[in-house]
């Protein structure tokens, strides 16, 4: 089923019906990086035909900074937390 929803994903980002963003944006960031991995080790391994490896290189790209700002968010609390806050 998993493998199923990729597709969708892929076929959705491919036809311009979604941008990647909105389903990114309720990842937690392990999920995130979990499928940022696969992405890249697939890329890796010339798994995919040319046109989903776009479309995985660019939901990698939303992964990426979906992770980023996750990041930043908990360093900004940690910083607060730090100072007393």
């Amino acid at each position: 089923m998993e493998q199923d929803s990729s597709l969708q994903e892929r076929q959705a980002i491919c036809n311009g019906q979604d941008d990647g963003k909105s389903a990114v944006a309720g990842l937690r960031y392990e999920a995130a990086l979990a499928q940022l991995e696969k992405i890249v080790e697939r890329l890796e391994n010339d798994e995919l035909e040319l046109e989903d490896s776009i479309a995985a290189y660019k939901r990698g790209v939303e992964l990426l900074r979906h992770c980023e700002e996750q990041l930043s968010e908990a360093e900004r609390k940690v910083e607060v937390l730090s100072n007393g806050g």
